[in-house]
């Protein structure tokens, strides 16, 4: 259900810390208006928050070829990708959305964010394979490596009610 109040708060208030805590440093956070292009699925997506290490590389960067353009609405390159869950999509965002993001070389730290209670999946890259971590409690913080820093609970879910 993307629209519904939760949604938009969680989504906003993700954006805002991202944007205070990493202002004077080389990450940049993008909120949902520009699309994510996946070379390898030929396929746009908007995720709720994207966070890049350096420029983001716009689509059509990576082409020699005149006749391509460059498309100043699709970036290529985040680091780390944050998506609110709707009960419609969660089963899609969590499975066949995240194998589509793994093609992604940067990519490296996803979150799907609950919108109907406090829960947090956390999945970071490693040597190993992708490693899940997940938090509930309003009282901790989520370690981003991706990003170096901490994501409190309580900033994620700042204004949100839950029934």
């Amino acid at each position: 259900m993307r629209g519904t109040l939760k949604h938009s708060r969680i989504g906003g208030n993700i954006f805002a810390f991202f944007k205070f805590l990493l202002r004077d440093t080389q990450f940049e956070p993008i909120n949902s208006d520009l699309r994510l292009w996946i070379p390898e699925h030929r396929r746009g997506v908007y995720p709720d928050v994207m966070v890049f290490d350096g420029e983001p590389q716009l689509n059509g960067d990576v082409y020699d070829k005149p006749q391509e353009r460059l498309r100043l609405d699709e970036v290529l390159n985040p680091v780390l990708i944050v998506k609110v869950l709707s009960p419609s999509t969660a089963d899609y965002d969590r499975l066949s959305k995240f194998r589509m993001y793994r093609s992604i070389a940067s990519f490296s730290e996803y979150l799907l964010v609950e919108q109907d209670e406090s829960f947090v999946e956390r999945y970071s890259k490693q040597a190993e394979g992708w490693l899940l971590s997940d938090f509930s409690s309003l009282e901790v913080s989520i370690s981003l490596d991706s990003v170096s820093i901490e994501l409190p609970m309580a900033e994620i879910y700042r204004s949100v009610v839950f029934e």
